[in-house]
């Protein structure tokens, strides 16, 4: 692919509508001048080549949330009810208290309690497609991409499934800060106020499992025990509240992606159709071609170098998954998307020790959305208008979708 050199590279230029709509270009650029680039903006080195991000993504530290000391001593301690969740999530653990978390969390969080899941989120898919049906069109996102993944999780949690609204809400803030946080601080007083609430709420889910424990993941995380070892109120807290934001926006953003793209490619939306045992395959392949969630960032554990840049002790690197996730040098043609697509090990749900906790769930929702709408919504296709992104810098998703079909 030949690449065009561009002005101010930075990951910035990610909030330029026309740089959100189309993100690829400027990834190529970066791997092809600038692989271990320097972000002044961002102030953080910025990873582009699929080597080198799974490199990161193995080797360097999780650990990258401000303590609430750390915090106060930056004047900055209108944060710290947010740093007290994040510090205690297992995204942002290093060994070894990332491996007791996550061990007494996969202890909960197991297979076999996702395969239950498997006939009701396809009874769920069928009542949201039932309730647009007849309307020969639907706005997708609002309709199903946002919906389903919020009440596979209420249901998954064991909280009632009519809260899934607000759980939706809190989830979205919480992105926000996630993707997006440092660059819109006139939305801080908003996300501090749902994580005062999701925090409560959670907490007060939490204190009922003593006296009226449910089937849920919260209860089984209050369970949960290894050698006598088990997790602090706090601890459950807080990583339920990174389940619920990474279980319902990785999903809505798949799905959203995920349909647009298909839409966009009618020739393999067609030949799906046709055979839609090679589903699996393509969910991976959507995955890789518009990844819901594009980079993510770590520590440099010690003064390293990456592809012979060296890289000080404690700097930030931001490894960038949808940019290895297009990578001529691990994906053949990667611009082309290829349903049936082998020896597809895209960067997605991440790498190695922290790759996504939920991504069996995501994939089982991914498939009765996608299956569904494949069955039952024929002749389906764009309505006219622009598409919207979501102003993100790290999660990839859609405002809006708006489809038709034949009744």
């Amino acid at each position: 692919m030949i690449t065009t050199p561009i002005k101010n590279p930075s990951l910035i230029r990610l909030l330029d509508p026309e740089v959100l709509a189309d993100p690829y270009s400027l990834y190529a650029s970066l791997r092809d001048e600038s692989p271990v680039m320097w972000d002044p903006y961002l102030h953080a080195w910025v990873v582009t080549r699929y080597a080198d991000v799974a490199d990161v993504l193995t080797r360097f530290k999780a650990d990258r949330t401000p303590t609430p000391a750390k915090l106060a001593e930056l004047g900055m301690e209108q944060l710290t009810p947010v740093a007290q969740v994040m510090v205690r999530q297992m995204l942002f653990l290093d060994p070894p208290q990332h491996g007791r978390v996550r061990g007494l969390a996969a202890a909960a969080f197991t297979p076999r309690r996702i395969a239950a899941l498997r006939s009701h989120i396809q009874e769920i898919t069928d009542s949201l497609i039932d309730a647009v049906i007849d309307d020969g069109e639907m706005e997708v996102m609002e309709m199903l991409a946002n919906p389903l993944p919020a009440i596979v999780t209420a249901e998954m949690l064991g909280v009632p499934t009519e809260d899934h609204e607000l759980l939706k809400k809190w989830s979205s803030d919480f992105a926000e800060m996630l993707g997006n946080f440092q660059h819109n601080p006139g939305r801080v007083a908003g996300v501090l106020r749902s994580v005062e609430e999701m925090t409560d709420y959670f907490q007060t889910a939490v204190r009922r499992e003593a006296t009226d424990p449910t089937e849920g993941l919260i209860g089984a995380l209050c369970a949960a025990e290894i050698d006598g070892d088990c997790l602090s109120e706090d601890e459950i807290v807080a990583n339920v509240v990174v389940t619920m934001v990474g279980g319902q926006e990785t999903t809505t953003n798949l799905i959203g992606n995920g349909l647009l793209t298909l839409l966009r490619h009618p020739r393999e939306f067609t030949a799906l159709r046709a055979d839609p045992r090679g589903l699996s395959a393509a969910i991976e392949e959507l995955l890789r071609f518009e990844s819901p969630s594009q980079h993510t960032a770590r520590i440099a554990p010690a003064d390293v170098e990456i592809a012979g840049q060296p890289i000080p002790a404690g700097q930030a690197v931001i490894a960038v998954m949808g940019a290895a996730n297009r990578d001529p040098a691990r994906f053949p043609d990667p611009g082309r998307l290829d349903l049936g697509r082998k020896d597809n090990r895209h960067l997605a749900f991440g790498w190695a020790g922290h790759f996504c906790f939920g991504a069996p769930l995501a994939r089982m929702e991914a498939q009765a959305a996608f299956g569904t709408v494949l069955a039952r919504l024929p002749a389906l296709e764009l309505e006219p208008g622009p598409i919207r992104w979501r102003p993100n810098l790290g999660l990839r998703g859609l405002q809006s979708l708006h489809v038709r079909w034949s009744k």
